[in-house]
């Protein structure tokens, strides 16, 4: 009886077959007033490549907050988080090196 030990090859949970070179375009992240005190924060420009219902979830689990993925006719796949979490998730994508620092664009206020 043989048994067929299958050697497990760290890779990163947030990639779909993803090559090596990493993000290409610039990240967007806005940030959306609504009523009173309530903002919005939208994440646009993260690869097809990625899992973006993957990062939300991670997203929702390290910053506590709800999340969604929504489908925009010009933007394509949008990510939208609640409260301003543009800082965080600008550290969150260079601390997983989805992207580099000088590929995300943080816009608002």
């Amino acid at each position: 009886m043989s048994s067929n030990i299958i050697n497990l090859v760290s890779q990163d949970p947030f990639a779909s077959g993803v090559s090596e070179e990493g993000q290409s375009g610039l990240i967007h992240i806005r940030i959306q007033q609504r009523n009173g005190r309530k903002t919005l924060t939208t994440v646009q420009g993260i690869s097809d490549d990625y899992d973006k219902k993957r990062l939300v979830k991670a997203f929702k689990k390290e910053f506590a907050c709800n999340g969604t993925v929504v489908e925009h006719p010009e933007y394509g796949e949008v990510i939208q988080l609640q409260g301003d979490q543009r800082n965080n998730i600008s550290a969150f994508l260079t601390q997983i090196e989805l992207a580099k620092k000088d590929q995300i664009k943080i816009h608002g206020f």
